[in-house]
């Protein structure tokens, strides 16, 4: 099969980096990124975010080849942020959105855990009697 093994998917090689960029030289304030070892999944988060700041006047990716774990994006802005703080920002918030998921997400589940142990108490205690 053509595939590569699925460690090398996501396991970075001695002499890569997770990201790599480059100013363009054609459109100011517009850098492309390439991400090693990453999917659609953290290009389309990135892109999303990235659309919801003002000063962010273009962002979008592409993977080059479906069997190579990479995507290329392209950012511009207006000019008052880079490109480069653009995308850093981006994963911050992104990170926080993801805690505040993970928090929310664990008090639910202990919650439903709480009620489904009391539920098996009561129906125990009319079993007993």
């Amino acid at each position: 099969m053509n595939a590569p093994d699925r460690f090398e998917l996501f396991i970075l090689g001695d002499d890569e980096k997770k990201v790599e960029w480059k100013d363009e030289t054609r459109i100011p304030n517009t850098a492309t990124f390439v991400f090693n070892k990453e999917d659609h999944t953290l290009g389309n988060l990135l892109t999303a975010r990235l659309h919801k700041y003002d000063y962010v006047t273009f962002s979008a990716y592409k993977v080059p080849h479906p069997l190579f774990a990479k995507f290329e994006m392209r950012v511009s802005t207006d000019g008052t942020v880079s490109p480069k703080d653009a995308i850093v920002r981006a994963c911050r918030d992104i990170v926080q959105d993801l805690e505040i998921l993970s928090r929310g997400f664990t008090t639910e589940w202990l919650g439903k855990r709480i009620v489904s142990e009391g539920e098996q108490e009561i129906s125990a205690r009319e079993r007993a009697l």
